[in-house]
């Protein structure tokens, strides 16, 4: 579930002054339908206000990133991606071939994590598991172009 962020209740962000601009930085991740990287927050921004930066985009990722209210995840060796930060916990699988990033949950993961914990009484903070892959479409463009059998993995 992705937490709602509403710009005049959040008292971190009351703080700051509030502009069109990062108003409209928070509707593009409430809208998004998955994880964007600051070119392609950019792109959509500057569809809707041409005036914006791509100075202004990093500097309210980063405003952001400092309030918890996005969070900021690696999850290849060149690009950050950003997400409305969630409450329950998710992992990563993205496509090589078309970039897609795509969320899972596991509650089998959960408990290992948990028995983890509790067999070598540490706390766990944060876990990020990042998998590499192709998605349903990559795979069938993939297996068409270099004539692999079918693979049902």
């Amino acid at each position: 579930m992705i937490m709602s962020i509403n710009i005049k209740s959040n008292n971190k962000l009351k703080q700051r002054h509030n502009t069109l601009q990062r108003r409209l930085l928070l509707d593009i991740f409430r809208e998004a339908k998955g994880h964007l990287n600051a070119k392609e927050l950019y792109r959509k921004a500057s569809e809707k206000d041409p005036r914006i930066s791509m100075a202004t985009v990093y500097r309210n990722l980063r405003l952001f990133k400092e309030l918890g209210l996005i969070e900021e995840q690696r999850l290849d060796e060149v690009q950050c991606y950003y997400e409305l930060k969630s409450s329950s916990e998710h992992y990563h699988m993205v496509c090589q071939g078309c970039g897609d990033v795509i969320e899972f949950a596991s509650p089998e993961l959960s408990k290992v994590l948990e028995e983890v914990q509790r067999k070598i009484d540490f706390t766990i903070s944060k876990a990020v598991l990042y998998l590499e892959g192709y998605c349903k479409n990559c795979k069938e463009d993939l297996r068409e172009s270099t004539n692999l059998p079918h693979n049902p993995m």
